[in-house]
């Protein structure tokens, strides 16, 4: 939650944003030569991607400890590392926001469907299936470029097919480790 009402906090503040022809980082500041960083958006973004990034490494590393299954918390790990590295070097850093972006993007995808390993159904086909729509999206990115089938959405719309599905699901896979851990 702290990802999307940061993120949608720091776009109705954003003057002129647009999900469609804005990457989600322009939020925290754009990339060189001439990045643009626009406050309190900028802040607001940073914030929380740090934050979210902090607190889901805490997550994972008690995930570790409880489950001992590195198939599911090294992706995991990564997402955090990933999300954390957004926050701290927003996009006017180029290339290591970059990376970071990536990182996160991939290990997200890839930890939905690990996820899916500890998870009852039919939470464990709904992980495999979020995972499977970001990736197959970056993926589609990358190779086809504006050529894609969701190129229409315009970079930010592309993105958020990548970013949101990953959201969506560290929500829900939270939601069942709280349930699971509280049997009624």
């Amino acid at each position: 939650m702290v990802a999307f009402l940061g993120i949608i906090t720091a776009e109705a503040l954003y003057p002129g944003y647009s999900t469609s022809q804005n990457q989600i980082s322009d939020l925290g500041g754009t990339e060189p030569p001439e990045s643009i960083i626009l406050e309190p958006s900028a802040t607001i973004f940073n914030v929380a991607m740090t934050l979210l990034g902090l607190l889901t490494i805490g997550a994972s590393l008690s995930l570790h400890r409880a489950l001992e299954d590195r198939v599911v918390t090294i992706p995991l790990a990564l997402l955090d590392i990933g999300v954390l590295g957004v926050g701290i070097f927003n996009g006017s850093y180029g290339t290591v926001h970059a990376l970071f972006a990536l990182l996160t993007f991939v290990a997200g995808g890839i930890s939905a469907i690990a996820a899916s390993w500890v998870e009852r159904s039919p939470l464990c086909y709904i992980s495999v299936i979020l995972g499977a729509v970001a990736l197959a999206n970056l993926v589609a990115f990358y190779v086809l470029g504006m050529s894609s089938p969701m190129a229409a959405l315009g970079i930010g719309g592309v993105e958020r097919w990548v970013a949101y599905p990953v959201l969506l699901w560290v929500i829900i896979f939270g939601g069942y480790l709280l349930g699971r851990s509280h049997p009624a």
